[in-house]
């Protein structure tokens, strides 16, 4: 059976080479590239993100990533977004003082959790959606995560020309999301790649809707 091919959108963050082995291990051929038209013609594209919103959001611009992402959901071709990734998928980040805008394909403000402890690193469990797909199987699996921010509510308004969103939830000091899978855009907050055998059934079932 033919492999799917991922780009991993390679412009500068930290976990593409650990990112790629998962995607690997999971079951596809792996093109870690920052050519514009080898992410656009991939089955999938991941979108890694490490660090600060502002830094990997001046990142996506300088290699032109969002107008990748874009060209590729407005062809309903499938991308997924990892921890920082899943982040500026938001209207906005709020980081201190700053606030830097977010490529606005889901309604929301990504800011600072209020927990006891930051950053939120280690195992975690997670409240997966009811027919998710990509936790198929590991609905009761826990994940690495390693953040101080995130999403801690949802408001896409209800579109009845389209499924609505799976959102699935995680909690650290308060709740926050986890995952999402929005037709051909799914993203966690969670490193799949650093997340052992789970995080590779997970990204196997992502492989599997390509």
């Amino acid at each position: 059976m033919t492999r799917p091919t991922v780009a991993v959108l390679d412009y500068g963050s930290g976990n593409v080479h650990s990112a790629t082995k998962a995607l690997e291990a999971a079951g596809a051929d792996v093109r870690l590239t920052a050519d514009r038209a080898v992410a656009a013609a991939a089955d999938g594209l991941l979108v890694p993100g490490v660090g600060a919103f502002g830094a990997v959001m001046a990142g996506l611009r300088a290699a032109r990533g969002p107008e990748v992402i874009e060209r590729r959901l407005a062809g309903g071709r499938p991308v997924l977004g990892i921890c920082v990734g899943m982040q500026v998928l938001f209207e906005r980040g709020v980081e201190g003082d700053g606030v830097t805008e977010g490529l606005g394909e889901w309604p929301g403000v990504v800011e600072r959790l209020e927990a006891p402890r930051l950053p939120h690193i280690g195992w975690n469990e997670v409240r997966a959606a009811p027919g998710s797909r990509l936790f198929s199987g590991i609905e009761h699996e826990r994940f690495y995560f390693v953040h101080s921010y995130a999403a801690r509510t949802w408001s896409m308004p209800a579109d009845a020309r389209r499924a609505a969103p799976l959102v699935t939830w995680s909690e650290h000091g308060e709740p926050f999301v986890a995952a999402v899978e929005n037709g051909p855009l799914s993203a966690t907050q969670f490193h799949p790649e650093k997340s052992g055998d789970a995080g590779v059934r997970l990204l196997a079932n992502w492989l599997e809707t390509l």
